[in-house]
């Protein structure tokens, strides 16, 4: 889903004050003092938001702000992702066929602006973003939706029904699944439109602004400083007890946990292993973690000669000291996890074949016409663990002779140059964007068009990796109806992947979050948009 997210590195205390000064400034909390009763403040580093357009965002942050402001037909339980429920949806059916899904919507529901929500705003919402077709418009597209025939496919049949006709009958979960991500989002036609310009569809104002009926609202957003978002009283479920929640941008563990301390914030989401250990010996402070459907990976980019190589690409896999990382950078916040789909996913491999054997790398190398190792750039986010592990990685490839240059960057830098495949290695995570295994295997094993002028640009495609076989593995899957069978079809992928792939697989994330003794009720979800802060509530 994505695309990054969490974790922290150096900022000073300075920049934080900056932050602070300026949510200050609005009124809403006094510096260095206990948080309002009435308001909830997170310690975040969220300089991975580059849209708040959920026909574009695609960025693990982003992804929590859009499922706390904005409403879906459907979502999954927090507590069992496989459990769905209707969201602004009272109810659906499927036709015989397996290919139209019928819906009924609630009434008497508002966005935020008081606007009524009907199909229409439904409808227009999911056809905006096929016709957008932006980073995330292929967990609709796949359906055999496009700019052509959207109007035709996804079609108002009254004031509150709509129909989704699929182009082949999918399983019915994965076509849900998919209705629960992000791009499925419901937006407020009327005001969208109104601020449209030159039949944009409002794309240029929703990069920063918002239209959505979710239990929270945007106040203020201001990159890599603050997010502001407020209760909506128009949401038609139970509201949010808080009046609103602050995101204040910090990388820094140590400065998050200072903040935390002396209650500053009422939560740190980036917290190192070190400062994780060091606050839960404080009786005022507790934490709380969930597995996250989140996997972190090193790619190599096919476009460069020497790590198109299979040996190459083989000899990285036996250069990362899994088990060290393990111990230490990612204790408590990760768990070493050499395949694709994280654990909690059907047919999630727990194989882990690789380790740290520089004699194996070596040979490989010399084998592949590098005895002597090369040269190579990775682009790094700077934030932790990722740097710390990027600092490790560098060393034991120093030691069969690969000279790894670090260039680091924010979020946004990174994934930018990332998604245009002008890197030559590359270290960030990936977070599923629905469960359904489809999710990943769509991104790591399947890749239908390599061309630089490719519609669909998966991680595949990202690092040039032409896979045409595996490629149909994934779109067998992906329609398989028996559960047996298409884990097996998942199992046999992830095989392949760990053995032949430019990926190297280093962990699935454990997300922690510490907070005060006085918050209730925050739980960190299993995909970044099920992190509901509206339900926290403060004593």
């Amino acid at each position: 889903m994505k695309h990054s997210s969490s974790m922290l590195t150096r900022r000073s205390l300075g920049a934080v004050a900056a932050a602070s000064a300026l949510v200050l400034g609005m009124g809403s909390l006094p510096a260095l003092a206990a948080t309002p009763a009435d308001t909830l403040v997170l310690a975040w580093a969220f300089d991975d938001m580059i849209t708040l357009d959920p026909g574009e965002a695609f960025e693990i942050s982003t992804g929590e702000f859009i499922g706390n402001t904005y409403s879906q037909l459907v979502r999954y339980e927090v507590t069992d992702p496989s459990k769905l429920y209707g969201d602004l949806a009272k109810g659906w059916t499927v036709s015989p066929d397996g290919k139209t899904y019928s819906f009924e919507l609630k009434p008497g529901l508002k966005f935020a602006s008081g606007n009524p929500i009907s199909a229409e705003d439904v409808v227009w919402s999911l056809q905006r973003a096929v016709l957008l077709d932006k980073g995330p418009a292929f967990i609709l597209t796949q359906f055999g939706f496009s700019k052509d025939n959207a109007k035709d496919k996804i079609k108002q049949t009254g004031p509150l029904t709509l129909t989704i006709e699929t182009d082949k009958a999918y399983a019915p979960t994965f076509v849900l699944n998919c209705l629960t991500a992000n791009v499925a989002a419901v937006l407020d036609k009327k005001l969208v439109l109104s601020k449209e310009v030159n039949g944009d569809l409002g794309y240029a104002w929703l990069k920063t602004n918002y239209a959505g009926s979710g239990a929270l609202k945007l106040r203020e957003w201001r990159a890599n400083e603050v997010l502001v978002l407020e209760r909506n009283d128009n949401f038609y479920a139970d509201k949010s007890k808080l009046a609103r929640v602050i995101y204040r941008f910090s990388k820094e563990s140590a400065t998050q946990r200072l903040m935390l301390e002396k209650g500053d914030v009422d939560v740190a989401r980036n917290l190192s292993p070190q400062d994780l250990a060091a606050v839960t010996a404080n009786k005022d402070i507790k934490t709380t973690a969930t597995p996250k459907g989140t996997v972190y990976y090193i790619s190599l980019n096919q476009k460069n000669p020497a790590l198109a190589k299979p040996e190459v690409r083989e000899a990285f896999k036996w250069l990362v000291d899994y088990s060290a990382i393990g111990d230490t950078i990612i204790k408590n916040i990760g768990v070493v996890h050499q395949n694709f789909l994280p654990v909690g996913l059907l047919g999630a491999s727990t194989v882990n074949p690789y380790k740290l054997d520089v004699d194996k790398a070596k040979a490989l190398l010399a084998k592949a016409g590098y005895p002597n190792g090369f040269k190579v750039t990775i682009d790094m986010r700077t934030v932790q663990p990722v740097q710390g592990i990027t600092e490790a990685f560098q060393q034991t490839a120093k030691r069969a002779g690969i000279d790894v240059e670090i260039i680091p960057g924010d979020g946004k830098q990174v994934l930018t140059k990332y998604r245009a495949r002008t890197h030559d290695m590359f270290i960030g995570q990936w977070g599923a964007d629905y469960w359904d295994p489809h999710t990943n295997a769509d991104t790591f094993v399947r890749n239908p068009d390599n061309s630089d002028t490719a519609k669909s640009k998966p991680l595949a495609w990202r690092n040039a990796w032409d896979i045409p076989e595996l490629t149909k593995q994934a779109d067998a899957a992906v329609l398989e109806r028996d559960p047996a069978k298409r884990k097996a079809m998942y199992e046999k992928m992830q095989a392949e992947f760990r053995a032949t792939s430019p990926f190297v697989m280093l962990y699935q994330q454990t997300e922690v979050a510490a907070y005060r003794g006085n918050v209730d009720g925050l739980r960190i979800g299993s995909t970044s948009d099920s992190t509901y802060v509206y339900r926290v509530t403060k004593r």
